[in-house]
């Protein structure tokens, strides 16, 4: 095999309740990563990034996420002497909080790994992508990365040591997610938030994520919906999303289990218990964007539980 293409999708991480131990992935928007043989040059090259609108990503492989994530795997692998070309085909807006450098970063490795001959499982790529994110926002976690690279819902008990769970996902599960045209930088992002969480608060998000995961285990969705409550960084992260607070009302009022800020924002999820309330609640929200004067995109999709495919 002399080229492997993949789609890597788009993720929503810290699902209201687990701030940097929760993610899921949805089917669209993502990015492309094709990596390839050249045999004219020794070494990783980042030969195309498109789709960037006015951003600029460096071409530079120790500056990019993806660069990052392929170069250390390959340093891993012992090939750093191959010729390898790497294009990054950007589908997804920056700074929305779908995890756009996490695709980027998951991408790149299943793709290199896959033009190898699959030496390691996709387990084993997930150390080498959350290392490419860390380029990005500067911190190690794999909200993000873990759930776009095997799909799912996951559940990450140590960032530190990457011990990643699976969580079963209700088969009539549906997100509708918005997206707003604001940018937030997840460095900004995490700027906003107080180190300090006092007790009583601690103790209710504890209690609504442990009920979330009983949610999930048992098939009981009103009691996730009861659950899909952040005490601790919405309240905090809130105030960088116009709308924000009538933009979760709509969506609870046509009938979403839950809503809140995926990510670091500014996009915002509801989870529903059908394709039809996801489509309504989505579209209330758009609504309810455009009355505060700003336009969004609105994305309906189950539970992706693919993660990064090889097209």
């Amino acid at each position: 095999m002399q080229e492997v293409r993949v789609f890597a999708p788009a993720t929503v991480a810290n699902v209201a309740v687990g701030f940097d131990i929760l993610g899921f992935a949805i089917n669209r928007p993502g990015d492309e990563i094709v990596a390839r043989f050249n045999p004219d040059h020794p070494g990783l090259v980042i030969t195309a990034i498109t789709g960037t609108g006015d951003k600029v990503l460096p071409y530079a492989v120790e500056e990019n996420t993806a660069g990052v994530a392929a170069q250390r795997l390959l340093e891993h692998l012992g090939q750093t002497e191959l010729g390898i070309d790497l294009e990054i085909h950007k589908r997804m807006p920056f700074g929305s909080g779908l995890g756009s450098s996490a695709a980027s970063a998951a991408g790149a490795v299943v793709a290199v790994n896959e033009l190898l001959g699959a030496p390691l499982s996709r387990e084993s790529l997930l150390y080498f992508a959350v290392l490419g994110e860390e380029v990005a926002d500067g911190s190690f976690h794999a909200d993000n990365v873990a759930p776009c690279l095997v799909g799912g819902i996951t559940l990450i008990r140590s960032n530190d040591s990457l011990d990643i769970h699976h969580l079963p996902v209700p088969g009539n599960l549906q997100v509708a997610v918005v997206h707003p045209d604001i940018e937030i930088l997840t460095r900004d992002a995490r700027a906003v938030l107080s180190d300090q969480v006092s007790l009583k608060t601690a103790i209710l998000q504890m209690g609504s994520l442990a009920s979330f995961i009983t949610a999930l285990y048992t098939n009981d969705l009103p009691l996730l919906g009861r659950s899909l409550h952040d005490y601790i960084v919405e309240p905090q992260r809130k105030q960088l999303i116009k709308g924000f607070d009538e933009v979760k009302q709509v969506a609870l009022q046509r009938g979403a289990l839950g809503c809140s800020i995926s990510g670091a924002g500014p996009s915002v999820f509801a989870l529903c218990d059908s394709g039809y309330l996801a489509q309504a609640a989505g579209q209330a929200m758009q609504e309810a964007f455009a009355r505060h004067g700003v336009s969004s995109q609105l994305y309906v999709s189950p539970i992706n539980q693919e993660g990064v495919v090889i097209l």
